[in-house]
This record gives C-alpha cells, sequence and structure tokens, in this order.
C-alpha cells in the first residue's frame, strides 16, 4: 500500500491491557483505520494514510506508545501467557511469573525472544533468536539461541534464573549483532562466559509437550469462569468491535485481552452471569466463534492476503474430502524469512532458469522430522509443485503423517509383525502412470483431486478426457511405472 503507512504495535508477551488497546484504537479510528490484524509475534498491525500519519504519531506520543513505522526492527516478545489457566495448569509457571518476568526488561529488543511453558504447545518454543523454556526446576529456564539468519540451536549448559532473563537477552544481543557471531562454536564460546549469577545445572534433559493444537475459539469453561476466543478467517477485526470489546472488559472488570500465536484473541475471567453480553457483541458485529478444527491449525505470514487466499482453497480442498488433519499444523510462507510454526509447510519460490532468470512460481512442501512444529529437522515432501497440485500433494503429506501415527500406535501397543500390521503398510512396488511431461504420476489409491477423482478408481477406468493435473497431457501419453508400495 504505497499511499500508507504500515504500523507495527508490540504487546509484550501477547498481553495486552483493555484501556491503552482502546486509546490505540480510538486513534487508529481518527486516522481513519477501520480493521487492524495481529501478528504472529503478537502484534497489532494496521495501516494509516499518508496524510494522517504525523497526527497518529502524535497521538501515540501524547499516549507513551511505542509504536514502529514500515519495519520489524523490534519483533516482540512472544511467550505462551494466553495458554495458562486455560490449556495448561498444574505446574509452577503463573501468569504472575510471567509478568514478573516482562517487567524486567527495561529495553527494546532487536532480537526475537520466546518465553514458553514446555508443557503447552499452543505457542512456539524455538522460533525465536533467544528461547527460554520452563524446566521442572521452579523458576529456572532451559535457554537456547537460534542463531540470527539461521536455522540452527545452541543450548546453554546450565539453567536460567527467571530474574536473570532480560540482563542475558540485553547481554546477547549486543554480542550477536555488534560481533555478528554466525557460528555455533562462538555461540557456545557466547554462552561459556556468560555473565549471570543466578543458575542451576540441568538435571533433566528438556522433553518438550507433544504437540496438540487446542481449539481456540468460542466460549469455554474453566474452573468457574468462561474464556472467549475470537478468530477471524480473514484476520481482519473491525475497530468498531475491538473498541466494543475493550470497553466491555473494563466493564466487567477484565484486565488484559491475550494475542495468541495464531493471529487470534482470547479473553479470560469471563464471569457467568456475564457471558450474555459477550455473546450480544458477537451478534451485534455478526463474529463467528465455531469455525472447522481444519481451518484453524493454520498458521501464514503476516500482512499477507496471497498466503490467506491460498489456505482458504486448500481449506475447501480439504473440507471437500473429509481429511483427518488431527495433530498437525500447517504454514505457508509467500515471502523469504518470515516466520511461521508448522508441522507441514508450503513455500513459494521462484523457478530460476540457470539459477538467475526467474521464469515462474512453484511451491516447495517440507514437514518437521516426527511432525512437531517445534523441530528444527526439516524434510522435504515435495519440490517445485505447480500451484495446480499442491492441495493433491499436501493431501498425501497428510496421510504420510496419519500413516506413521497408525504404525507408532499399533507398535506401542505391542503388535509386531502381524497382520494388523501388515494391513496399514504397503505392497514393495506396484504400477502407477506418470505423466511423461511433468511427472505426475497418478495412482487408484489416492485419485485426482483436482480432478474431482475419488481415490479407489483405476486409470483404465478413467475417461478419455482426462488430462494430466499439472500441465494437461492427455491421458494416452501416460506411461506405466514401477514405484516403491507407498508414494505417502
Amino acid at each position: 500500500m504505497h499511499d500508507y503507512y504500515l504500523i507495527r504495535i508490540n504487546f509484550k508477551g501477547g498481553i495486552a491491557s483493555p484501556a491503552e488497546m482502546k486509546e490505540i484504537l480510538t486513534a487508529a479510528r481518527r486516522a481513519q483505520v477501520e480493521s487492524v490484524r495481529f501478528g504472529l509475534r503478537q502484534q497489532m498491525l494496521f495501516y494509516v494514510p499518508h496524510n494522517l500519519g504525523k497526527a497518529f504519531g502524535k497521538a501515540m506520543e501524547s499516549l507513551g506508545v511505542d509504536f514502529q513505522v514500515d519495519s520489524n526492527q523490534y519483533p516482540n516478545i512472544v511467550s505462551s501467557y494466553v495458554a495458562e489457566e486455560v490449556f495448561q495448569k498444574g505446574n509452577w509457571l503463573t501468569e504472575g511469573i510471567y509478568k514478573d518476568i516482562q517487567d524486567t526488561f527495561e529495553y527494546r529488543p532487536q532480537l526475537k525472544i520466546n518465553i514458553s511453558d514446555a508443557d503447552q504447545s499452543f505457542s512456539p518454543f524455538f522460533s525465536g533468536h533467544l528461547n527460554f523454556i520452563a524446566s521442572p526446576t521452579p523458576n529456572f529456564w532451559y535457554l537456547y539461541v537460534r542463531i540470527p539468519k539461521s536455522n540452527q540451536l545452541v543450548s546453554f549448559k546450565r539453567l536460567v534464573f527467571s530474574n536473570e532473563i532480560a540482563k542475558v537477552c540485553q547481554h546477547l544481543e549486543e554480542q550477536l549483532l555488534v560481533h555478528e557471531h554466525t557460528e555455533n562454536k562462538a555461540i557456545e564460546s557466547l554462552l561459556e562466559n556468560l555473565p549471570i549469577a543466578i543458575s542451576a545445572p540441568i538435571e533433566t534433559e528438556l522433553v518438550p509437550a507433544r504437540f496438540s493444537l487446542p481449539y481456540y475459539e468460542g466460549f469455554n469453561r474453566y474452573g468457574k469462569k468462561t474464556w472467549l476466543g475470537i478468530y477471524r478467517r480473514n484476520e481482519s477485526f473491525s475497530v468498531d468491535f475491538l473498541i466494543k470489546i475493550c470497553a466491555l472488559c473494563q466493564e466487567t472488570k477484565i484486565g488484559e485481552i491475550c494475542l495468541t500465536p495464531f493471529k487470534s484473541l482470547i479473553i479470560k475471567g469471563i464471569q457467568e452471569t456475564d457471558r450474555w453480553k459477550w455473546s450480544n457483541v458477537l451478534s451485534e458485529f455478526n463474529i463467528n466463534v465455531r469455525h472447522a478444527a481444519n481451518e484453524l491449525n493454520w498458521q501464514v505470514e503476516d500482512d499477507s492476503d496471497e498466503a490467506l487466499s491460498l489456505k482458504a482453497a486448500i481449506v475447501r480442498g480439504f473440507d471437500a474430502i473429509d481429511l483427518r488433519t488431527f495433530g498437525l499444523c500447517f504454514g505457508i510462507k509467500t515471502r523469504p524469512r518470515t516466520e511461521v510454526y508448522a508441522s507441514i509447510m508450503l513455500m513459494k519460490r521462484s523457478f530460476k532458469l540457470f539459477n538467475l532468470i526467474p521464469l515462474y512460481e512453484v511451491y516447495d512442501i517440507s514437514y518437521t522430522e516426527d511432525f512437531n512444529p517445534n523441530g528444527r529437522t526439516k524434510k522435504y515432501f515435495a519440490q517445485g509443485v505447480w500451484r495446480f497440485n499442491v492441495g493433491e500433494q499436501l493431501r498425501r503429506c497428510v496421510l504420510k503423517y496419519n500413516n506413521l501415527i497408525a504404525e507408532n500406535q499399533i507398535k506401542a501397543a505391542g503388535l509386531k509383525d502381524d497382520h494388523k500390521l501388515d494391513a496399514i503398510q504397503s505392497p514393495s512396488t506396484k504400477l502407477v502412470h506418470q505423466c511423461p511431461c511433468c511427472y505426475t504420476i497418478y495412482d487408484k489409491d489416492f485419485g485426482d483431486l483436482l480432478n474431482d477423482i475419488p481415490a479407489g478408481v483405476p486409470f483404465e477406468n478413467l475417461p478419455d478426457s482426462y488430462t494430466c493435473p499439472t500441465c494437461e497431457t492427455n491421458k494416452d501419453d501416460f506411461r506405466v511405472i514401477e514405484v516403491e508400495g507407498s508414494l505417502v
């Protein structure tokens, strides 16, 4: 948007004061802002017209609110605070401890900092540069440093005390940004000489919670109270709606609004006697709060209509075939070096002639080891996929995951080498039909989602008018090849 400034406002740890958010939104509305979005790092994003930028800036200055214009130099501290009490409870980490840690930050970090409960999977562990994960020892944290502009992790050999986190972050940031350490050995040396007053030995290695995405929208009871999750399919929240939400928080004595890593909002602590008021606001602005789970388990890069459009098309395809996606988190990236948390990643890139001249756009599909979105080992499922074939390739990747889960469950039950295990295994080889031009494979076990061919239809029974879903090569040109028993 050339005639607009992109404004980013950080809410540290994803915790927003309703009073402060209301003041920000009121100033934004005066600057002709009608809607805002929220980012993966728990930020608020919106566009302000150039001619109103100066007035908006003065309004933010009078409120004492830091903001960024057309940049993300200060990428916000992300925390799993939103998960406490509603998705995770029972260990030593409380909402008060999160706030105490955040209060110790007296500078604006330029590196990405994540503060996470190890017993939850709603918030990412390793997407930051400095990643603190709660240990079993109260008030002590594991520290994992991710080298900037890389995917490499280096762990600190001791546990960090809660009150030391901000000081450790500031020291590491000064060293990493000024001296630009880029190798593991340099990071290890830096950690060995970390000026830290209180630390503890690591007695138990980190075992993060297995990924399980909670259903994070709608009205939900916990204890004697209710929490409300609000998700928007287009990621756009009306300013008028949000101002009304902030006012209702103030009226019902709710002191915070939580921003989630999935770009939704969660309001905790709703009294049962006040629930009807929240329901009325949702009705007034026609806000739906019961979307299908296979739409909620997605992360797309911030402020990307292209990625949202692609997500919508894929979700419709999954829904049409009733595909089981439980236990997975999907991500979409259309721009390089954007931060997305996912088990299965769809990434757009340019196909370049001689690795220099961009010719057309293709997609790579990758997944993390064991399909855990917190995993750092990436494997490619398919590369150079045409847009027309993305849905089918993603479906096959999902089936790979579902088969893996089934195999693991059978092994866990102690069933080995019997007919139950054989039932989910494919024969060693089989015959399929392959397009000679783009090498797309037609396998009757999967059918062809793009051409509305259900699984189980033999190639010989396809209509004569059938063409390759990728390049439209005629059916008669396909050739028979032998492949391993499972293509997924």
